[in-house]
């Protein structure tokens, strides 16, 4: 498996956006004609008016029914609703206009996942949004840069190799200031939930002796993906695989540091608390199947608070989702679910 070594963000400087040729357009004929005072606030209100009806946005939806059992010691993960959640998912991006990627199951590799993360960081600017869900298993691997409490990282489970929380943080810190970016992962990372108190379902949860056959048989892999990671950071790392991890949470004063250093607006919610299991059906996950009722094919009008909460209200006591942001999502926070 190719190793994914951090990049910095280029061609948001190279290429100019339709925002930017906008602008231009408008210069020529501001030179040409004198201005009055009245003439400048309604350029301004238009102007305004532009900025906000020519905002863009992309989705990227990841749903795998299982895993590539040559990289995880034989295992493969099977599920059933995963494939189905990311299907819905992208269904209500399209019908919010937004670009659409879905990656299914053996598509839904490390390699593509990161690039269509990567491609869409450099392609919006602020005003825009970016749309990601995750619906797979979760794991956990061993902290090798000594900063997490537990000594473990928090995975997202795709095709042919984990996605460390660290990975998914550092992408999404590389979004330019003022972009939105919503992300909705219907797994779970906990290693401390009992075959018992799963009552027969089918849990979201890779299992622990599977995580640590899957690490050591490619430890050198995820050991190095980890100090890449602390070392683009630099040494003022302040453990952002807790991004994805502390979603299940209380929010704490490491998180809020996080916070400070996100250039993007962010906004996550998981499916379940982090001592939780999230479970997979036969239609969809147990989280996913809740938004979808909620949402109802878009009559819902309440805020990304407001829906957090009527979920959380749904869903029994063994599997509360819960909502984190990054970065200055206060505002974003209050807006209406999907709206561009």
């Amino acid at each position: 498996m190719p190793k994914t070594m951090p990049r910095t963000k280029t061609s948001s400087k190279t290429k100019p956006s339709s925002k930017t040729s906008s602008s231009s357009k408008a210069s020529p004929s501001s030179k040409t004609k004198p201005s009055s005072k009245t003439s400048s606030s309604s350029k301004t209100k238009t102007s305004s008016k532009k900025e906000t009806s020519s905002a863009r946005a992309l989705s990227l939806h990841l749903g795998l029914n299982a895993v590539d059992p040559r990289h995880y010691g034989g295992w493969g993960g099977e599920l059933t609703a995963c494939e189905f959640d990311a299907k819905d998912m992208a269904a209500i991006a399209k019908s919010r206009k937004m670009q659409s990627t879905v990656l299914m199951t053996k598509k839904a590799t490390r390699e593509e996942a990161l690039a269509a993360i990567r491609a869409a960081a450099d392609d919006l600017q602020s005003g825009d949004l970016f749309f990601l869900t995750y619906s797979g298993h979760g794991g956990q691997v061993p902290d090798v840069t000594g900063e997490e409490k537990d000594k473990l990282d928090e995975t997202w489970c795709l095709y042919d190799g984990e996605l460390i929380d660290d990975e998914l943080y550092l992408e999404l810190s590389r979004f330019a200031p003022g972009v939105r970016v919503l992300v909705l992962s219907d797994s779970c990372h906990s290693g401390t939930v009992t075959r018992a108190r799963l009552r027969g379902g089918r849990s979201r949860m890779m299992p622990p002796d599977v995580a640590m056959r899957t690490y050591d048989a490619h430890k050198a892999f995820y050991d190095k993906l980890q100090r890449d990671v602390a070392k683009a950071v630099g040494k003022a790392r302040v453990e952002p695989d807790e991004a994805l991890a502390n979603v299940h949470r209380v929010p704490s004063t490491r998180l809020t540091r996080i916070g400070k250093k996100c250039k993007a607006a962010v906004i996550l919610i998981s499916g379940c608390q982090d001592d939780q299991t999230s479970m997979d059906g036969n239609r969809n996950g147990a989280f996913t199947e809740q938004l979808l009722r909620i949402w109802d094919k878009g009559s819902y009008r309440g805020t990304y608070k407001a829906l957090h909460i009527a979920i959380l209200k749904a869903m029994p006591r063994s599997q509360q989702p819960n909502l984190y942001t990054l970065g200055r999502a206060a505002q974003f926070a209050e807006q209406q679910p999907f709206s561009i």
